[in-house]
């Protein structure tokens, strides 16, 4: 064991302490090093028992354009935190404005396009060779695969899990889409533009000619709601000279947006694109030609994307659940035996290292001349509360309490790639594992006089760019805690908090040398 922690400490001690010395250019930094391993020194593991609760976000979270790079739709009911509902609600702005539909133009059909994330590798493909292509009777083949979309929750209810997709109007004007939104904003609704049964399923169509292969049509794998074509004809295409359809600002003042939200209260949540929803608008208009009038197709999209303010509405109903009593009692003094973290704005988890562990610590470090190598917060899912087959979450977003930044250890060891903020152990079984490095931030408490704050957890993910950079490190002055995923991840999951009677229990684990 002690040559494997001195392999560990050789590898990351350089990074670790070194790239602090450059860092923060302190003398005192190469106090510490291989030199604990000199003279037959020893690699010393100790355990000690932390404080964990519930914390509780009052299931409220920002769901506004500026945070909601997936949205989500649906419900999920379950015993130990109750119901969780997402809702959807957006702005449409015309393709372009003052729009021409043209002489006699009635509209044919209006469709909501949704992408849905779905499971590319689980595809069912349906082929029909002797198809033929209505527009000029062309002979062609006809492929339709089918994807499922990726589901959060209970997918076989009744044998198959089915949602009533509505889309209603909103009768409330929704601001500009740099406002701040959070996920329990109410909004008023009018007309109900659809009512579609949704099966969980996405289909994509290719259909290609049959005498050279060429495409004649393609569709990406989408989900397509039938809206009400007489709503769209009487307020859309028969407005098109109209004030209302001038410009953006008169429009958003005059159809002000729609609401989609699921009728069933149980079921599963599943994420989708926001940026690219659009309504399609189907219709004819009078084409003259030669003295001939026929009738020729056209298609105007009504853009729901990122230039209209959106969000996602949450609901919960906790009644007579675990995690309300939790949330109701958030010991920070003793801690709590079992704790609950919930993404889109549940429950987070808070962990408090006792003052007299800090003091201990404190003394190996100051009398008996201990350096920490490592240090890490481990915890597991409650076997008896959490035993079923729910993806569980993989990933924390962490934090020390009130205070908006990356822990000490993402800042100096992102980029290093030989430090991970989490590590998860048997996501796929019963209990998992997680453990978050804390190592250098532990190491300022203790080295550094710094102040130990609670570690607070929510389910989540930091979001990077295009390079793989950590978004939060270019807009550290909005809070780098804020760039995250924590509005559209629907996971959860009850964990062993502070409990004596339990060898799972919530802790602390370092590993230091001594000269």
């Amino acid at each position: 064991m002690t040559k494997d922690i001195k392999n560990f400490f050789n590898i990351t001690a350089s990074l670790v302490i070194g790239s602090l010395i450059l860092w923060n250019c302190e003398p005192d930094a190469d106090q510490l090093g291989s030199q604990f391993f000199q003279n037959g020194a020893q690699g010393i593991d100790s355990t000690y028992s932390v404080i964990a609760y519930s914390v509780n976000n009052n299931d409220t979270i920002r769901t506004d354009a500026t945070r909601l790079q997936s949205a989500t739709l649906g419900a999920f009911n379950e015993p130990q935190f109750g119901l969780q509902k997402s809702s959807y609600v957006s702005q449409v702005r015309l393709s372009s404005y003052s729009p021409d539909f043209g002489t006699n133009a009635v509209l044919d059909s209006a469709v909501m396009v949704i992408k849905p994330s779905y499971a590319a590798d689980s595809a069912t493909t349906t082929t029909a060779d002797d198809y033929i292509y209505p527009i000029g009777a062309v002979p062609a083949k006809k492929v339709v695969v089918t994807y499922p979309v990726l589901k959060y929750g209970k997918t076989k209810i009744d044998g198959k899990t089915l949602f009533n997709i509505k889309v209603n109007e909103v009768n409330d004007f929704l601001g500009s889409n740099t406002d701040k939104i959070f996920s329990n904003k109410a909004v008023t609704t009018g007309n109900l533009l659809a009512n579609k049964v949704f099966n969980g399923t996405i289909n994509s169509i290719k259909i290609t000619k049959d005498s050279d292969n060429s495409d004649l049509y393609i569709r990406d794998a989408s989900l397509r709601i039938p809206l009400d074509s007489a709503f769209f004809q009487n307020k859309i295409i028969t407005k098109g000279s109209s004030p209302e359809l001038a410009d953006a600002a008169s429009f958003i003042r005059y159809f002000k947006g729609v609401r989609l939200s699921v009728e069933q209260n149980d079921g599963y949540i599943f994420n989708f694109d926001p940026n690219s929803v659009v309504i399609n608008l189907y219709y004819k208009k009078d084409k003259v030609e030669n003295g001939t009038t026929t009738r020729e197709e056209g298609v105007f999209p009504l853009d729901l994307g990122s230039a209209n303010t959106h969000f996602n509405q949450i609901f919960y109903d906790r009644t007579n659940t675990p995690a309300a009593d939790a949330l109701a009692i958030q010991d920070t003094i003793v801690g709590s035996d079992k704790i609950f973290a919930q993404g889109m704005g549940g429950p987070g988890i808070g962990i408090k290292i006792p003052e007299t562990t800090i003091a201990t610590i404190k003394d190996l470090y100051n009398n008996e001349k201990a350096g920490i190598i490592s240090a890490k917060l481990r915890f597991y899912t409650d076997v008896a509360s959490w035993n079923n087959n729910y993806q569980k979450p993989s990933y924390f977003v962490v934090k020390q309490k009130d205070l908006n930044t990356y822990l000490e250890d993402m800042n100096t060891l992102a980029y290093t790639g030989i430090y991970n903020l989490v590590k998860t152990y048997d996501l796929d079984k019963n209990p998992a594992k997680y453990e978050i490095g804390i190592t250098q931030t532990l190491k300022n408490i203790i080295e550094k006089e710094a102040r130990s704050r609670h570690f607070i957890l929510n389910v989540g993910n930091y979001t990077y760019d295009q390079t793989g950079a950590l978004l939060g490190s270019f807009y550290a002055d909005l809070g780098a805690q804020n760039f995250n995923t924590r509005s559209y991840t629907p996971h959860r999951a009850v964990f062993v908090g502070t409990d004596s009677n339990n060898d799972r229990s919530a802790q602390l684990i370092i590993t230091y040398g001594k000269k």
